[in-house]
């Protein structure tokens, strides 16, 4: 499903390449992988456009794995082979790696479990205090973990993948501008990474404070302040891109609310169910999504008022599409399939408003490739090729010599050269 608001007057820079942002909402494990599959559909069917030389980037909790990603230069068909058909010859990726038991948050809350009960019988015996059931549920909630998982494990895969191939660490020394959003816990307030006074920040350390999900890990604690997930102030914090003098911001969102009343009513083993047979969890899934979506397509019609000069395109996935709403958001199981659904949504969406895309598109530099958004029938795995095996020193003198080639096609284009 794509949302599209095009630009009223777009604005005319002479002499200037045309400006372009890109903004990746959250969405757990499956969410990225959702995004993952839409990135590779633009990246294969929009002739012109770099996903990995963006003019800005803004990744918001699993968005921001892939935003990070990019902005250090490691391109969607990199990230495919990563996380994907996990043949990448760089990195290693082990879904156990992001969830595996947060012992030392389980240890910590046991360890307060003697004090919080003595408290409770000195105030039962003396008299003091409430001793209903909501006082003792209170007392008894100081000892559930804030996270399931640890994230710790997250900070350092991340650390190890950008602190290799020429990559960086470090936001001050990448080449466009990347911003990680998360949320202090104790002030409600989004902090951006990248930003005045947080670019010192490591990136793996940015992203696994952007991820903190409440429930599923434990908050992230920098400069004496604990940060979450960075969903729980704006979904995709696009406003960032659109303040960076961008002409053109194209955004990825992957949850969206399931429409039960569709002719793809739901999943496989789903049909005929409505949304409450399953359960809280889902009853909570469908409350999350309709919430979050409310909040961005509000945020994007003030946008379209605030930034009449700006294109936006926003992509997101099918409300009918019980297959992703029913598989479960932190699966990994699941991910060629919902990556490839991703995939075939965004080729349809192409190809479906061609006709309001072309002429915007245009206008940035950018056209779609015909003959591929035509192949109703293409994968994601169909441009996939074979892994290149690259040692460090061979990655980084690839990465300098693409350099000198868009440096040289630059200038040509400028001096009017075909």
């Amino acid at each position: 499903m794509l949302s599209l608001h095009s630009a009223r007057s777009r604005a005319s820079h002479p002499g200037r390449d045309p400006r372009i942002g890109l903004a990746i909402a959250g969405g757990g494990p499956i969410g990225a992988m959702y995004e993952l599959g839409a990135l590779r559909a633009l990246d294969e069917a929009c002739d012109g456009l770099d996903l990995t030389r963006m003019d800005c980037y803004v990744g918001v909790s699993s968005g921001a794995f892939l935003a990070a990603g990019l902005a250090n230069r490691m391109d969607t068909a990199q990230l495919c082979r990563v996380f994907i058909t996990g043949d990448s010859t760089d990195v290693r990726f082990r879904p156990e790696t992001f969830l595996r038991p947060a012992l030392t948050e389980y240890l910590r809350r046991l360890g307060a479990a003697p004090r919080l009960a003595g408290g409770l019988a000195r105030d039962l015996l003396l008299g003091r205090g409430d001793s209903r059931w909501s006082d003792l549920l209170t007392r008894i909630g100081g000892l559930v973990p804030t996270g399931l998982f640890d994230n710790a494990e997250v900070e350092h895969f991340l650390r190890d993948v950008f602190s290799r191939r020429g990559r960086s660490n470090d936001f001050r020394k990448l080449e466009r501008p990347l911003y990680v959003i998360a949320v202090d816990l104790d002030s409600g307030e989004a902090v951006r990474f990248g930003g005045e006074g947080w670019d010192d920040v490591p990136i793996s350390r940015a992203v696994q404070a952007s991820a903190a999900l409440p429930g599923l890990y434990p908050p992230v604690a920098l400069r004496g302040r604990q940060f979450v997930d960075g969903a729980l102030r704006r979904t995709m914090h696009a406003s960032v891109v659109l303040d960076r003098d961008v002409d053109l911001m194209i955004g990825i969102n992957p949850l969206v609310p399931f429409n039960a009343g569709g002719r793809r009513r739901a999943g496989r083993g789903q049909a005929g169910r409505r949304i409450a047979d399953g359960g809280l969890p889902v009853v909570l899934s469908q409350t999350f999504r309709t919430l979050l979506q409310s909040r961005m397509q509000v945020g994007l019609a003030r946008y379209a008022q605030q930034y009449p000069g700006i294109d936006q395109l926003v992509f997101e996935p099918n409300p009918s599409d019980g297959e992703l709403f029913y598989t479960n958001v932190f699966s990994f199981a699941a991910r060629r399939r919902v990556c490839d659904l991703a995939y075939r949504n965004t080729l349809a969406d192409l190809r479906t408003r061609a006709g309001e895309l072309r002429p915007l598109l245009a206008a940035h530099g950018i056209e779609l490739r015909d003959e591929l958004i035509a192949d109703e029938g293409r994968s994601i795995l169909d441009g996939l090729l074979p892994a290149p095996r690259h040692s460090d020193t061979t990655a980084r003198l690839q990465r300098a010599l693409d350099d000198v080639e868009r440096h040289i096609t630059r200038r040509q284009h400028h001096a009017g050269h075909p």
